[in-house]
């Protein structure tokens, strides 16, 4: 005789199935479609509509894409408008509706299957237009076409209008207006990421050549408008990336088809430790890189090997010998390819799969290096003699890296009072703060959770590894004692398995010191524990920049307009401005940013380290105008303290 639980399990019947229609399943499992359901993934909306934009520039009917911001009743509402050929508005006798219609509503619906409308597109699965509308709370399409301007409203997945002709317009005029505030039901963000979005449109203008686009702002008081447009391509992109930083290389610019797949590729070395390879798909950036990035890797280092191997005078001359990782040193480059039918990892777009891809671009990129340098041996020999350095340097270091186990040195950091360790042995449960000055720390140190909670400060100066050899990154005092506590080593040498917390947390004062300190670290994790960041360990904590009291009760405020907020709600308040964590006692430090039931916190993933990188060269770097460019287009964001 079975019992109540053998029932339970035995009840599992067809009544239990349930058929989800129409786009009741984007909204039921969003992350499906668009990563997340917080600030990205409502900006993952717009890049939707924006690449839709592109792939008419890349079929040759675009010239002109604007995208305006607004802000609606405590909520961003986008818009994005082209001058390409319009969506179709015709019937389609399937459905008995507008083809406007279909696409809107209908998932895997769309002229991307074949190659016969789209040659070449960034969206492929039809499902692009589909879940901007079932994840918005309003949609309202405008279609300009047939000497007609028609328009239809839509509403989380399903049209609320009937498709109208509301105008009339010149015949020659064509193109698409979509205008959509995301559900405040979906997403927990309310705005969009006006950085992200100002480095998408960036590439896209770079990637397309001779295409306007202008990115209008009106969200804040000082309204702001943006203009992108580059008539040298990859040429103009690179030079962006270089940062004025001298150049070993010549710029190496490839644009060749083979097969149908079109692959355009701007490089160069420069005086610098770092590495910066982007890629792109058909104008979507792969963050994951893919099949073009592993060509173009594999033909880089073959040609250089090559020349080398043909070269007895060079080859003699080393004294170490140079590997495919010291070859990464200082490279700049843009990879993009262009192909019918790209297989994307996932709708978000982050990996090409295509396996024909790396062999056609392999051969290209080893033609291409091994033809420079055979015509150019003064460039030649300048590249080997940088390759010959880092190789040395990656000898030293690997000398140097040998100190930071983790039997030896973990010992050597708690008897040097550096690591407050948990008691915790359980690594799945614990967590690491790294923290920001002396009076900091002992308020962490006195707030924690012993039993789970350690604790390492920082005390003396965050080396910029961007700027910095292998051997110095190794031999750096604070960076061995982050490596030592996680007990992982770094580089080749990083070994998951010995990660002994759960979460690594950066926590500093939410000032320009800290902001600056905070993007040290990530620019350090980023370049050499990246595993960190693909896995989701590592964190930053958000302190609060107010203490708002109204009678009796107590709030933290996190930004000026949540203070304003307070204000608006509670009237008459008494406000405290923290400006840094040694201002608050242990208890205020438990509640707002260690407490795991009251904290917040922000999980860094791979574009987060990247983009903080990128602003770090911006803001650190040579390039002095595009530093000035930067502190003015985003002066009306910054927070001070007077």
């Amino acid at each position: 005789m079975s019992d109540s639980s053998d029932s339970k399990k035995d009840s599992y019947t067809g009544k239990d199935i349930t058929v989800l229609s129409g786009t009741e399943g984007i909204r039921k499992r969003p992350a499906m479609y668009i990563g997340s359901t917080d600030s990205r993934g409502m900006l993952h909306l717009l890049f939707e509509i924006i690449d839709n934009s592109i792939d008419e520039a890349l079929a040759g009917y675009c010239k002109n894409i604007t995208i305006r911001l607004e802000r609606e009743d405590n909520m961003d509402v986008a818009e994005v408008e082209d001058d390409g050929r319009g969506i179709p508005v015709d019937i389609v006798e399937k459905y008995n509706k507008p083809a406007l219609e279909v696409i809107l509503t209908h998932i895997h619906a769309g002229a991307k299957f074949s190659n016969n409308v789209y040659k070449v597109s960034g969206g492929l699965h039809g499902v692009g237009l589909t879940v901007v509308n079932a994840l918005s709370e309003y949609l309202i399409v405008t279609v300009m076409r047939d000497g007609k301007i028609y328009r239809q409203r839509y509403s989380r997945g399903a049209s609320v209008s009937q498709l109208e002709i509301i105008g009339s317009i010149d015949g020659n005029k064509t193109g698409t207006i979509i205008r959509f505030k995301p559900d405040r039901e979906i997403f927990s963000s309310d705005s969009f990421d006006s950085m992200l979005l100002e480095e998408r449109v960036r590439y896209l203008a770079f990637l397309n050549p001779g295409i306007t686009i202008r990115l209008i702002d009106s969200r804040y008081e000082s309204k702001r408008e943006l203009i992108f447009r580059y008539e040298n391509g990859l040429r103009d992109f690179l030079d962006d990336i270089n940062s004025k930083k001298p150049l070993i290389t010549d710029q190496i610019v490839i644009d060749k088809t083979e097969q149908n797949v079109r692959v355009n590729i701007a490089f160069d070395y420069v005086d610098d430790y770092s590495e910066k390879v982007l890629g792109f798909a058909n104008s979507i950036r792969t963050y994951d890189g893919g099949t073009h990035i592993t060509g173009f890797y594999s033909g880089l280092s073959k040609a250089i090997q090559s020349y080398i191997d043909s070269n007895e005078k060079i080859k003699k001359s080393l004294k170490v010998k140079i590997e495919a990782e010291d070859m990464h040193e200082g490279l700049r480059a843009v990879v993009a390819v262009y192909l019918p039918n790209p297989e994307f990892e996932g709708q978000t777009k982050e990996k090409l799969g295509n396996s024909i891809v790396k062999s056609i671009v392999e051969k290209i990129v080893y033609d291409e290096l091994y033809s420079y340098l055979d015509k150019n041996p003064g460039k030649a020999s300048a590249l080997i003699n940088k390759l010959a350095i880092a190789a040395t340097a990656r000898e030293s270091a690997r000398k140097a890296r040998e100190i930071v186990r983790k039997s030896k040195e973990i010992d050597k950091i708690l008897l040097a009072g550096k690591l407050a360790d948990c008691s915790e042995d359980d690594s799945s449960i614990t967590e690491l703060f790294i923290v920001e000055g002396r009076s900091a720390a002992g308020s962490s140190k006195q707030a924690r959770d012993r039993r789970i909670q350690a604790i390492l400060p920082l005390r003396g100066k965050v080396l910029n590894v961007e700027k910095a050899n292998l051997e110095k990154v190794f031999n750096n005092e604070e960076l061995k004692s982050i490596v030592a506590a996680l007990g992982t080593n770094m580089k080749e040498k990083f070994d998951y398995s010995k990660l002994r917390y759960n979460k690594i947390i950066i926590l500093t004062d939410a000032d320009v010191d800290g902001s600056h300190i905070r993007t040290l670290l990530l620019t350090f994790f980023y370049r050499y524990m990246p595993q960190l960041i693909e896995k989701g360990h590592l964190y930053v904590a958000q302190p609060p920049l107010y203490r708002v009291q109204h009678g009796t009760e107590v709030i933290y405020a996190y930004s000026d307009s949540e203070l304003e907020e307070l204000k608006k709600r509670y009237g008459k308040v008494i406000v405290q401005r923290f400006k840094g964590l040694g201002e608050m006692n242990p208890e205020q430090l438990w509640e707002t940013a260690m407490n795991p039931k009251t904290r917040r916190l922000k999980q860094i993933t791979v574009r987060d380290a990247e983009e903080a990188n990128r602003i770090f060269d911006i803001l650190m770097g040579a390039d002095v105008e595009k530093r000035k460019e930067f502190i003015e287009q985003h002066a009306t964001e910054a927070v001070l303290d007077i």
